[in-house]
């Protein structure tokens, strides 16, 4: 017997009454009749889904092992017919877009963009701190695009079935409050920087390591490293409590200097991910584009940054 859908719906219908005679109400069937198909279930599996007995009806091992992926499964095929319907209805072309994105510079006028681009096109939005999450979203079919950063030249957060193109190389400045002694120079060394307590905002990249690797180089060791939210690190920043690692395109905020670090010793890249045979990537070129100019947008509006830009041209947006 070939498993089939249905059959996960009637596993997942009885885990969640807790018993057979109360999923078989659920389902408008005979208690007989789901017994039945249940020992069909089990012998196409090849072993008891669940312990029976007078108090209801409990997933073995395996019955949780069938819940688990019917749990991925189902809702999966439900939101695959809706976009097929969806999609069918449009007339062929992509019915929204579903953007995620780390934390960064290019959501907010990407989301712009497509908007003024495609008007009745709908475009939502969902962002999160790991980049390997947006990426598997991709591949599963729960995000048509993914804005994320990856540290330097170190490979996306999911390689195989996504496509990456590069938005932008940006290098790391520091983030210090306006009367912290350094925070009116034109560049800082990091090693100047030795004695600061330091706020990140949390990833799952190797942006810690490659900043320990570049503390070393520099002679010191991060005394202690706050990761946390974007609002704690700019709090702790102003009261002088941290220096804030950011990325160059970080906007100017009251009360706040952006110092770029000489040499750029930590580099960010911006990149775009979509799965190629997805519909939507018919206007991947498109949307990476759009997705560059809300880059570029984002360096123009930092003074700090473009000056800094002028003099070292292999940064900024990508052609």
């Amino acid at each position: 017997m070939d498993l089939e859908l249905r059959h996960l719906r009637i596993v997942r219908a009885v885990a969640e009454a807790g018993s057979v005679t109360k999923a078989a109400t659920h389902l408008g069937l005979a208690q007989p009749a789901l017994t039945a198909q249940i020992k069909r279930i089990e012998r196409g599996l090849g072993g008891a889904l669940f312990r029976r007995d007078h108090t209801g009806a409990r997933p073995t091992p395996l019955g949780e092992l069938v819940l688990a992926r019917a749990k991925v499964l189902l809702p999966a095929a439900r939101e695959l017919q809706e976009e097929a319907v969806r999609f069918a209805n449009a007339g062929g072309t992509a019915p929204s877009y579903r953007l995620g994105s780390t934390n960064g510079p290019i959501l907010g006028g990407l989301v712009d963009r497509l908007a003024t681009e495609w008007p009745s096109t709908p475009v939502s939005t969902c962002t999160s701190w790991s980049a390997r999450e947006l990426a598997t979203m991709v591949t599963l079919g729960r995000l048509d695009f993914a804005v994320v950063g990856t540290c330097g030249e170190s490979p996306p957060p999911l390689e195989g079935p996504v496509m990456w193109r590069t938005i932008g190389l940006d290098p790391v400045f520091v983030l210090l409050g306006e009367n912290h002694p350094l925070a009116g120079r034109e560049e800082v060394e990091l090693s100047e920087l030795a004695d600061e307590r330091w706020a990140v905002t949390p990833g799952d990249g190797c942006f810690g390591d490659c900043f320990a690797a570049a503390c070393a180089r520099a002679g010191f060791t991060p005394l202690t490293i706050y990761e946390t939210d974007v609002a704690t690190c700019l709090h702790l920043a102003s009261v002088g409590r941290a220096a804030v690692l950011c990325q160059a395109t970080f906007q100017p905020t009251p009360g706040l200097t952006a110092v770029p670090l000489a040499g750029a010793p930590l580099r960010w890249r911006q990149i775009l991910g979509w799965h190629p045979e997805a519909a939507p990537a018919r206007v991947a070129d498109s949307v990476a584009e759009h997705a560059k100019a809300a880059h570029a947008d984002a360096v123009r509006r930092n003074a700090c940054y473009a000056s800094w830009l002028s003099r070292n041209p292999r940064f900024g947006t990508s052609p």
